[in-house]
């Protein structure tokens, strides 16, 4: 059936190429080096001042996007980015409240001032991604296109987990039989991942009304199950399960979903679910012997979920003494920002690995974005993201609300569920820039203002 349904979807993808999918295809183009690990693209190390910039085919393959999205702007203008305005601006304050910190006085006179510097650098690179999107994305054949190009992705990177899976060793697989990277990282190929399954989601709720979904369903099906499970993200299975939620309440006054379709959904959150959970066994069993809930066993290495609670402490802490402003732009990972509370901690969890800790030479980090942004850029930088995402939020279920057209509320419904999963697979990751997570997450907020314009524009007509 997977099969069939790529057939039908490589036949509609060869029936829209024309000329004025042109910005779509370039997005969908670049998709493929987008969501590729680092570590397997050519790279090219640029001296600037006292630090390299390593520019990647990624970095090509955005310029390309935002060349093409600046010719689209020149075409046509740039009204359609106006009803994204609960993303672009929470966004841009975001952003500039960013470069604040990484340019305080007490960035400037961190040893790794240079470093961090790029990484905004990155970080800003990316984001334009978002208003890219909605320039490109004008009609449900551009949807199409893109949403196709998403799919396909997913499905070959699931696929090369699946390899990996059964003790083939290609792209750095992890053990046979464990959570594996793909070609993506763990945390990038459970966003992929979300991104896929999500679109099957608003599929099932939406049906044959959302015409891009009726041809993406099913591959987008099978890979966003396989590729979240193999993916082994605790954090992205329940942000999926609260999305499969938000799906049903935010599309309950359009589509009023069955109970037979409510079903389908519960059943593929509990797919996920319990596939996450057989393949993160040990990790899961470790981290309740930690917090009490098994009898306790004799600790043999770092585990996973216990580090990031002790990481996450520290990172409490140090926002705890500077609520406001926080340390300074990725700076919550600097021994002189979290030494300080090392005893303390050491103290709270007596029982976890010394190599759990941080220390000059493991710098870890906080490892959970949201306690990261308190500690790095103080309650006001949280504020700003959680305003960022509930901007998107807000945009997508008002999309999905009152769009005219089906192929807009269709993107919003998918979007809803999208968000919070990827609200979930940042709660495992900290600010890392230029990786495929902050793409795929640009590209979402991209999507849903790309949505909202669309709806916009038709009911103008």
């Amino acid at each position: 059936m997977a099969v069939t349904g790529t057939a039908r979807l490589w036949a509609k993808l060869g029936s829209l190429a024309t000329r004025e999918a042109i910005g779509a295809l370039m997005l969908t183009a670049a998709l493929p080096l987008l969501f590729l690990h680092e570590r397997f693209q050519p790279e090219y190390g640029l001296d600037v001042g006292g630090t390299t910039v390593d520019l990647r085919t990624s970095d090509a393959a955005i310029a390309l996007v935002l060349v093409a999205a600046v010719g689209a702007a020149a075409r046509r203008g740039i009204d359609r980015l106006r009803p994204g305005r609960f993303v672009w601006i929470p966004g841009l304050l975001l952003l500039a409240w960013l470069t604040f910190q990484a340019l305080r006085p007490a960035s400037l006179d961190d040893a790794l001032f240079d470093d961090h510097l790029v990484s905004l650098a990155k970080l800003c690179e990316y984001a334009l991604l978002a208003p890219a999107v909605p320039l490109l994305v004008r009609r449900a054949g551009d949807l199409t296109i893109v949403l196709g190009g998403l799919v396909l992705w997913s499905a070959v990177a699931s696929a090369v987990a699946v390899v990996q899976f059964g003790g083939i060793d290609v792209f750095d697989a992890a053990n046979p039989g464990w959570r594996q990277p793909s070609f993506v990282g763990f945390h990038d190929l459970a966003a992929l991942s979300a991104l896929a399954l999500s679109l099957a989601v608003a599929g099932i709720v939406a049906g044959r009304r959302w015409t891009p979904a009726s041809a993406l369903r099913w591959v987008a099906l099978v890979a966003g199950v396989v590729g979240l499970i193999l993916a082994g993200s605790v954090t992205a299975a329940a942000g999926l399960a609260i999305g499969a939620l938000a799906v049903v309440v935010a599309g309950r006054e359009r589509y009023s979903p069955s109970r037979r379709q409510v079903l389908a959904l519960v059943a593929i959150v509990a797919a996920v679910g319990v596939g996450v959970t057989a393949i993160r066994s040990e990790a899961l069993d470790d981290f309740l012997q930690f917090v009490g809930l098994r009898e306790e066993e004799q600790a043999l290495g770092v585990e996973s979920y216990s580090q990031r609670t002790v990481l996450a402490y520290i990172g409490l802490r140090i926002f705890e003494d500077q609520p406001l402003l926080g340390v300074g732009w990725q700076r919550s990972s600097r021994p002189e920002a979290f030494e300080p509370y090392l005893e303390d901690a050491r103290r709270r969890f007596p029982d976890v690995d010394p190599l759990a800790f941080p220390a000059p030479g493991r710098e870890w980090g906080v490892q959970n974005l949201y306690v990261q942004m308190l500690a790095d850029a103080g309650i006001v930088g949280l504020v700003l993201l959680l305003a960022l995402g509930a901007g998107g939020l807000l945009l997508a279920v008002r999309t999905t609300t009152y769009a005219p057209n089906p192929w807009a509320a269709g993107a919003g419904l998918a979007a809803t569920c999208a968000l919070l999963a990827h609200a979930g697979v940042w709660a495992s990751l900290g600010i890392v820039a230029g990786i495929p997570l902050q793409a795929a997450t640009t590209i979402l907020l991209g999507l849903v203002a790309a949505g909202a314009a669309a709806a916009e524009e038709h009911t103008a007509v």
